[in-house]
């Protein structure tokens, strides 16, 4: 029975990863009287906290400082322009990362969690081997999260990962970036405007393809407006470093170049090998993610996996949420306690950002058929008005059936990774279009858009 504890045992719980997921798992199961152990080989917090989420949100204020500096001229202010010190930009986030790590470590120790630094490997079921001494527990969760693809063409060594965008001490003046996903679009607007001349190379026709193809436009557009270069069906063949920086080879056969740096930025793994799967009997797909049901377990029932590790939708809230979920259900007994990913909000940080909550307009249609009603509003929001720069707000509504049942909500502009979140917490509710009619608009605002749509 799940959460039953066997004294034979050191603990009755492990969590073999110390980022949002794992943390978050341990933490919840600690409150429930539970002895916990987290193992984590680098710095508590995982990608999120070290090399993801944070410090890229602390480099995407920036780039927003960056723009707001150009924009005060059109509000009256005379404004020189400023030079940006990337280095000491870097030095205080780091700071700032290094308190987290260190605020991790307390909120452990304040919940009487044991933390163990070293590699963990599975022995079996039970066993856990943490450089050479082993430790047991009745339940095991692993959370080891995942890592940058570096492409296997030559050269590619040259590059480096969005891991090393987080070293550079200095901010290359011509830089490269290979993918089309969260990570490329964001890194491609920080740098450009903190004054790097970027170029994009995308596999296909566009970015960000799993989202609405109106987003899609719109940070289309929003790149190629600040002056990136979007090369598209540009599949990279080699990279090269000769006199003047490094080129990029294509398979199209066109060379670009040269370039000061470039980043790989073209999706993420999972950390799923060499920790012992196969000795406690944990089975994984072809692409090495940890296979789970939706309550989490894998294919050995006292073991779990949550986070990047399952190749589900990689976001450090869902982690967050699966693994709180995961150990309310074993150990506070919230017997089908699990996490729903479906409707789950997220946010790009490009520049204006982009937010999403649930079906794209093509999911919808392939779920529905004509059933569906989709509202449109296009509009430059008031901060704009007074600027040379008018790029447009654009958001979308996607509703289902005869009540009109809201499915989807796409919103792109300024203000909207904040909008988002209430919003989405009514879609989860089960609003309506009429729901959404029957709102008195806060005027002027960008939301207000949202509940005056016809």
């Amino acid at each position: 029975m799940e959460g039953e504890r066997r004294l034979s045992n050191d603990y009755d719980l492990i969590t073999i990863g110390g980022g949002s997921g794992g943390l978050a798992a341990a933490q919840r199961a600690a409150e429930y009287g539970r002895k916990v152990a987290v193992i984590e080989r680098g710095p508590l917090g995982g990608t999120c906290v070290n090399v993801g989420c944070v410090p890229e949100k602390i480099m995407w204020e920036a780039a927003g400082l960056a723009h707001t500096a150009e924009y005060a001229r059109d509000y009256g202010f005379a404004a020189e322009d400023a030079t940006h010190d990337w280095l000491a930009l870097k030095e205080k986030r780091d700071a700032y990362i290094q308190r987290l790590n260190g605020i991790y470590a307390t909120n452990l120790d304040r919940r009487n969690i044991d933390c163990i630094s070293g590699t963990a490997v599975l022995q079996d079921a039970h066993t856990v081997s943490v450089d050479g001494k082993t430790v047991t527990a009745d339940d095991i969760i692993i959370a080891t999260g995942g890592m940058p693809i570096v492409p296997d063409i030559p050269g590619a060594g040259l590059g480096m990962t969005s891991d090393g965008f987080f070293e550079m001490k200095q901010r290359p003046q011509r830089i490269a970036i290979v993918g089309s996903g969260y990570i490329a679009v964001e890194l491609a607007g920080m740098l450009r405007a903190l004054g790097s001349e970027v170029s994009v190379f995308v596999r296909y026709d566009s970015v960000l393809r799993s989202f609405d193809e109106l987003m899609q436009a719109c940070v289309v557009e929003a790149l190629e407006s600040d002056g990136i270069e979007l090369h598209r069906y540009a599949v990279p063949k080699s990279l090269a470093a000769e006199d003047g920086g490094l080129f990029l080879g294509t398979q199209n056969l066109h060379r670009h170049g040269p370039f000061d740096a470039l980043i790989w930025a073209i999706g993420r793994a999972p950390l799923s090998h060499d920790i012992g799967l196969e000795a406690a009997g944990v089975g994984c797909n072809r692409q090495g993610f940890v296979v789970t049901d939706k309550y989490q377990r894998t294919t050995v029932d006292n073991i779990y996996a949550i986070g990047d590790v399952t190749g589900r939708v990689a976001l450090t809230p869902v982690a967050i949420a699966a693994g709180r979920r995961l150990s309310d259900r074993i150990y506070g007994g919230m017997v089908d306690r699990h996490l729903n990913c479906e409707n789950v909000p997220s946010v790009v940080f490009t520049h204006p950002p982009l937010g999403t909550c649930g079906l794209t307009e093509r999911q919808a249609r392939d779920t529905f058929g004509d059933d569906i009603k989709v509202y449109v509003s296009e509009f430059v929001p008031l901060f704009n008005s007074m600027t040379r720069h008018r790029l447009k707000s654009r958001m979308k509504l996607i509703t289902a059936g005869a009540e009109e049942k809201v499915v989807g909500i796409h919103l792109f502009g300024l203000g909207s990774d904040e909008m988002l979140q209430g919003f989405a917490v009514a879609m989860l509710m089960g609003a309506t279009k009429k729901d959404f009619d029957d709102t008195v608009a806060i005027h002027p605002t960008s939301a207000e858009e949202l509940v005056t749509m016809r």
